[in-house]
């Protein structure tokens, strides 16, 4: 058998971090065993769905590394399949029409409200006779579901779930205008596309015992299943938008690289020993599904902030700098910075990001902590670092005039040169060089301040000194 998952999401929104997560479950699976992760839009919502949500869950799978295989199917497309199916449960005798008007299934409601049960439709229309039926209600086709007995899921992660079907009521497969609803149409879907496992969140999990009715009835066999844990924020609320319930396509501008963002979701609720990094190999080897935990994983971005500062440290210098450029469309403008490096700033940025990647955990701290690279003169100097400019100012007295007679500008020679300056006033090397930094970088921390020298250039490094120090006192 081939395994075949599939991940479809409701293009009413972006594709949110539980919902990249549930991608990325199906990718490893189907990975793992040889397999195939299908794509499948379910847009029967026709008022929230919309092509821009289409177009983000699309863009956030590529983002994230997750392809597919084949076209992306359209559940809406497929609603006349849907209706034949509805029909012929409805011919074997296995669905009926339904003529209960919207008063009557209010009264079924409110009854059951006072009762203190849950709402169940009650089987009116179950075995009369269509004769009976009012001139003016077009009817819904329902399922006619076992009332007596169990329907069983075994699944790969709950374990076994038993609903007795006396619980479950018939369910509506054909509404009256003729479209299908949600449950007839997954159910088709994942048939028709060969899916063997459903993988997907456990809000789900009572949609699997209706599903599985509508598989039973037209006697094809139940896809395997798994409902993963939900996603809760770091107090175990359920996640929203303050724990983290973003856009994956809000994790890129926020600085996050794809590879540290798949490592983090594989890990959200699926453990394998005490191992936190993962390459896209190594997660494929090791996912399965019995390590998939019962309880809701927690989001932390804390943790998530580590890995991402892991891969960062990792990864090529010219490849970082590409990755922030892919992001200042959305976080330049703020920063007083074009759409685009030019070639001056990028092979700054370059020479300066062995020191720079040490440091930042995202790209957008990466971006703020070469902040020195691309200010305008004169700099703007935060306070502390005004602070530190004030007090230290009349120690980097002459300190210009001794860099511009160096012969050849790189980071030994200017520290050389700021020893020496410290040595021959009398002070230690860091009451000269906190000033200069604050001098040339506008801020009390930096990375090291010689590389920053060297990066600089001399030119560059005069002319900002000579915009701070240009009424400096004598030491």
């Amino acid at each position: 058998m081939t395994v075949v998952t599939r991940f479809a999401p409701s293009p009413t929104g972006f594709l949110h971090i539980g919902g990249g997560r549930t991608a990325l479950f199906n990718w490893l699976y189907a990975k793992r065993h040889g397999g195939k992760m299908l794509l499948r839009i379910e847009d029967t919502d026709r008022e929230r769905s919309t092509d821009a949500a289409i177009e983000a869950i699309l863009d956030g799978l590529k983002w994230l590394g997750l392809d597919w295989d084949g076209d992306v199917v359209y559940q809406f497309a497929r609603a006349a399949r849907h209706r034949e199916v509805a029909e012929t449960l409805l011919a074997q005798g296995r669905a009926y029409y339904c003529y209960a008007t919207q008063q009557e299934l209010e009264e079924m409601r409110e009854l059951a409200r006072k009762e203190g049960r849950p709402s169940r439709y009650d089987g009116r229309w179950r075995d009369r006779d269509p004769s009976e039926a009012p001139k003016d209600v077009k009817p819904v086709i329902r399922l006619k579901a076992p009332t007596e007995g169990e329907t069983v899921v075994e699944d790969e992660v709950q374990g076994r779930v038993v609903w007795q079907n006396k619980d479950l009521d018939d369910l509506v497969l054909l509404r009256s205008d003729g479209t299908p609803t949600y449950m007839l149409a997954v159910v088709v879907d994942d048939h028709d596309m060969g899916v063997t496992h459903v993988i997907r969140g456990d809000d789900h999990l009572t949609n699997a015992a209706r599903q599985t009715q509508i598989y039973q009835a037209m006697g094809w066999d139940v896809p395997k299943m798994a409902h993963i844990p939900l996603i809760h924020g770091s107090d175990g609320a359920k996640l929203s938008k303050r724990h983290g319930a973003l856009g994956v396509e809000a994790y890129r501008a926020l600085g996050y690289l794809p590879v540290a963002l798949r490592n983090y979701l594989v890990r959200l609720g699926w453990s394998h020993g005490d191992q936190e990094i993962f390459s896209t190999q190594e997660m494929i080897d090791a996912f399965d599904l019995k390590n998939i935990g019962r309880s809701p994983a927690r989001f932390d971005f804390a943790k998530l902030e580590n890995i991402n500062g892991h891969y960062m440290r990792q990864s090529k210098d010219e490849d970082l700098v590409n990755a922030i450029e892919a992001i200042l469309p959305e976080i330049g403008a703020e920063r007083g910075l074009g759409p685009t490096f030019s070639p001056e700033l990028r092979e700054k940025l370059t020479a300066a990001m062995p020191g720079l990647k040490e440091r930042a955990k995202t790209l957008v701290e990466l971006l703020d902590s070469a902040y020195y690279l691309y200010a305008q003169r004169p700099l703007k100097l935060e306070e502390k670092a005004a602070t530190l400019l004030g007090e230290g100012q009349p120690r980097l007295a002459g300190i210009t005039d001794k860099l511009r007679g160096l012969n050849e500008w790189n980071a030994q020679s200017v520290e050389a040169v700021v020893r020496e300056h410290a040595e021959a006033i009398g002070a230690k090397l860091g009451q000269v060089a906190q000033p200069l930094r604050a001098a040339l970088t506008g801020r009390a921390t930096s990375p090291g301040l010689f590389d920053v020298m060297a990066v600089l250039g001399r030119d560059e490094t005069l002319l900002r000194l000579q915009d701070q120090l240009k009424d400096a006192p004598a030491a």
